[in-house]
């Protein structure tokens, strides 16, 4: 049974309530303490404008395992070209609003609404949301932005790309970033062909939850 959430009150049902369809609850508020709680408890949100706010806890997750990730062949050749400049964390706001704006195939709308724009931004303020930038010529021309969660895991939300390979370059660059501060896991959260090319896979929910509640 799908949860209904109380905006006045800060709080979600376990995750091994979630419908089989992954959608765990919908209501509460879209602020970054709602965030910051979802996340560690292994939820996010994800709807479209118009639609209430709605909160999921899929089964199964789709994850990098970080220890045993590697990349591509020409993944490899592409990032030794040194064909873009990457920096972290430094225009977070400029890259959600172009993961907002980018046309995508398939897609006749945008998931981030200007609510959720706003309440990542927060989030970003706050020191727990953070970004990936690619540049080409002084141009931004690709990015990623997420959030961190702490226990080794990170939880990436939207990428967008404005030339060939380069949110892929921004994708590498995080996951090498993340390995060399010993994460453990990229949360890519639900199933996408792309992510899976890239290296993702699907592991149970219960796996993903131990490393959330891992203390080290």
């Amino acid at each position: 049974m799908i949860a209904i959430l109380d905006p006045n009150y800060l709080g979600f049902p376990p995750v091994e309530t979630a419908h089989e369809s992954g959608i765990l609850a919908i209501g509460g508020a879209l602020t970054a303490d709602w965030l910051r709680l979802a996340y560690q408890h292994g939820v996010f949100p994800w709807f479209e404008d118009g639609e209430p706010i709605t909160w999921w806890a899929p089964n199964p997750r789709m994850v990098v395992e970080l220890a045993t990730f590697k990349p591509s062949k020409s993944m490899r050749n592409i990032l030794n070209r040194a064909l873009f400049q990457v920096t972290f964390n430094t225009h977070f706001e400029a890259v959600i609003t172009q993961c907002q704006q980018v046309k995508r195939q398939g897609q006749n709308g945008t998931w981030i609404t200007d609510e959720m724009l706003t309440a990542y931004c927060e989030l970003h303020q706050l020191g727990y949301a953070k970004s990936v930038e690619v540049w080409q010529e002084g141009r931004l021309v690709g990015g990623l932005y997420g959030v961190d969660v702490g226990h080794g895991v990170f939880c990436g939300e939207s990428m967008f790309s404005l030339v060939s390979n380069a949110s892929k370059v921004a994708f590498h660059q995080l996951i090498q970033q993340l390995r060399e501060e010993n994460y453990q896991l990229l949360d890519c959260q639900v199933y996408n062909p792309h992510l899976e090319l890239l290296g993702a896979v699907e592991i149970p929910r219960e796996t993903y939850m131990t490393y959330l509640h891992d203390k080290k």
